[in-house]
């Protein structure tokens, strides 16, 4: 009778836990250089994990190392020839080192374009515009903006 008991549970717990995510690794050039990290929360929506690297000043004289966390939603019922269009928001935030140091964050909407090229491989392009606040060398508040092509690569 236990063991019945115990199958039971077992099995109602499997049934009420949900499907795994998908999971991504991937990244995109445009603003800068990132690798990033991608989990499913739903049929519609991510979050994604960045790591960015890029190059300030026409001379690259100096560098910026920061991160950042996008929420992504797709937009219901459209898709454009094989293009899927979503939407999201995200905060990134960086360390300038150079001619001086800084710190900034950049809070952000974004909006871009996704096309699943095969089974594990998708590309996308996006755009992304915001408030721009830095502390430090260059203290101030002014308005940002950045595009972006990648791709994702889904695990396993």
């Amino acid at each position: 009778m236990k063991k019945i008991l115990f199958g039971l549970t077992t099995l109602a717990l499997a049934s009420a836990t949900p499907a795994l995510a998908a999971n991504y690794i991937g990244g995109s050039v445009g603003s800068g250089l990132t690798v990033h990290y991608q989990s499913d929360l739903s049929a519609g929506s991510a979050i994604r994990y960045g790591l960015n690297l890029s190059f300030f000043g026409l001379s690259s004289s100096g560098l910026t190392l920061g991160g950042g966390v996008d929420y992504l939603n797709n937009i219901s019922g459209q898709n454009f020839g094989g293009l899927s269009p979503y939407y999201g928001f995200g905060l990134d935030a960086g360390v300038y080192l150079g001619g001086g140091s800084a710190v900034s964050i950049y809070p952000h909407v974004l909006a871009g374009l996704k096309y699943n090229v095969s089974a594990p491989l998708s590309v996308f392009a996006e755009l992304n515009a915001g408030p721009s606040i830095t502390v430090g060398s260059g203290t101030g508040i002014g308005f940002g903006y950045g595009g972006r092509i990648g791709l994702n690569y889904q695990l396993p």
